[in-house]
């Protein structure tokens, strides 16, 4: 096993190959020239292309084509069946109903609990917008409970401040892949009466004290988009332990449902292609072997990034036993930087070799969103006081401070080697030690 690299030994390095980061002419100029045993400068390469695919992916889809049965419906064998029994075995979860998309899963779910007009949905503001469309194609009232900053995920006690005698649905996400609280969660809907709902678009593979997320409530959705850790292009999930919840969601998905369950007069044809389901059964193959080299990439990048003074990486709450890493964050403190702005911060990395982005701006202060108070139709049902009054009522102000401050490596960082972790920390590191100068540029 590797030896753990110490504070004293990884700022050695740094200190080494910081000022060779050719980040700015002058900055270049008024360095020492390297000794030779320097390191290397440290740029990372860039990974693989994401998606990633080989010959497997491309004989199930050959197979698909040639069987002339494109969509689930056709009729005799089912890869959507097929991947809906291999997403649930691997999710721990009874049912599985896949859908067109990580939105199509949420839109499945709200519509199979009849979600509408007068029901208020309480949702984090760091997320991602479809989140908050989903609820209101259903005409419901999102409302935004405020972020744990150390964790970047929901508040649990600022979601119980926003419960009012309108609350019927408690929606946290499992952002960048990390679970949520679902400890106080759970207790926390159990207590009140209340639904909950997983969105754990970004997190297949996350786990909470060893068991899949997705089961702690009613269910939780999946999303197998271009960027996602699975992925088939466009597709999404629901999972389930509760038989009626699934069958509403099937009968929901496709057009006229199977009457199976009592109808509430609506639905949607969400359903997710034979495509799509044999690319995601490919990509299982690989899929846990990439986790675990996240997994790896993830502690070591983390080891090495709390050795910096200003760079405290996103923490997993108490219970989570696994992330599944779509994306690793972590906050910028730019006066540990000599006051380099973030902004500043990130080119210097990009000029080093480093992609990353600053990630969500604030949802719920977005135009987007609060265009919502304007809308015809909720000032119609909600009244124009009550949605003026909605603006304010989801200040959010951790969360402010957090966008401001947040700092995105995407899922292929964490693809590449354990070397290319230590050079990711040390550009970081570097750029530090020349922050005064790029601060002035």
């Amino acid at each position: 096993m590797p030896r753990p690299v110490t504070r004293r030994t990884f700022l050695g390095q740094a200190a080494g190959t910081g000022l060779a980061l050719g980040l700015t002419r002058t900055a270049a100029r008024a360095a020492a020239a390297p000794s030779p045993s320097a390191p290397a400068v440290p740029v990372t390469k860039p990974v693989a292309d994401w998606p990633r695919w080989d010959p497997r992916d491309e004989a199930a889809l050959l197979d698909v084509l040639h069987s002339g049965k494109w969509g689930r419906t056709a009729g005799g064998a089912s890869r959507v069946k097929e991947f809906e029994a291999a997403w649930a075995a691997r999710m721990q979860a009874r049912h599985c109903i896949a859908t067109s998309s990580g939105t199509t899963a949420l839109l499945t779910a709200l519509g199979a609990l009849n979600l509408g007009p007068g029901d208020e949905v309480i949702l984090p503001p760091y997320t991602f917008v479809a989140t908050f469309n989903a609820i209101t194609a259903s005409f419901a009232l999102p409302v935004f409970a405020d972020t744990d900053a150390a964790s970047f995920q929901i508040d649990p006690a600022r979601m119980a401040a926003a419960i009012t005698p309108a609350t019927k649905l408690l929606l946290p996400v499992h952002i960048a892949g990390t679970p949520a609280d679902l400890d106080a969660l759970t207790a926390l809907a159990q207590s009140r009466g209340l639904t909950l709902l997983e969105d754990a678009c970004q997190a297949p593979l996350a786990e909470w004290h060893g068991r899949p997320v997705g089961t702690a409530g009613i269910g939780g959705c999946f999303s197998f988009q271009a960027s996602k850790n699975l992925t088939s292009g466009e597709g999404g999930a629901i999972v389930t332990n509760d038989e009626t919840f699934a069958q509403l969601c099937y009968d929901f998905h496709t057009p006229g449902g199977t009457k199976k369950s009592a109808s509430s007069g609506r639905g949607a044809n969400y359903r997710l292609t034979e495509f799509q389901a044999a690319l995601l059964l490919a990509q299982l193959t690989r899929f846990e072997a990439q986790a675990k080299t996240r997994d790896a990439n993830a502690a070591y990048l983390s080891q090495l990034l709390r050795q910096i003074p200003g760079i405290t990486p996103a923490t997993l709450p108490a219970g989570a036993t696994r992330s599944a890493w779509h994306l690793y964050m972590f906050r910028y403190d730019a006066e540990k930087f000599a006051g380099l702005t973030r902004a500043k911060f990130l080119a210097a990395l990009a000029q080093a070799g480093v992609a990353a982005s600053a990630g969500y701006t604030s949802l719920n202060t977005s135009a987007h969103v609060t265009a919502l108070a304007t809308n015809s139709h909720y000032q119609r049902l909600y009244g124009k006081e009550a949605m003026a009054r909605w603006v304010d009522r989801n200040r959010c102000p951790v969360n402010d401070r957090l966008v401001a401050e947040a700092v995105w490596f995407g899922q292929t960082k964490l693809l590449g080697s354990r070397t290319n972790m230590e050079k990711i920390a040390a550009a970081i590191a570097g750029i530090q030690k020349n922050a005064g100068e790029l601060a002035r540029s």
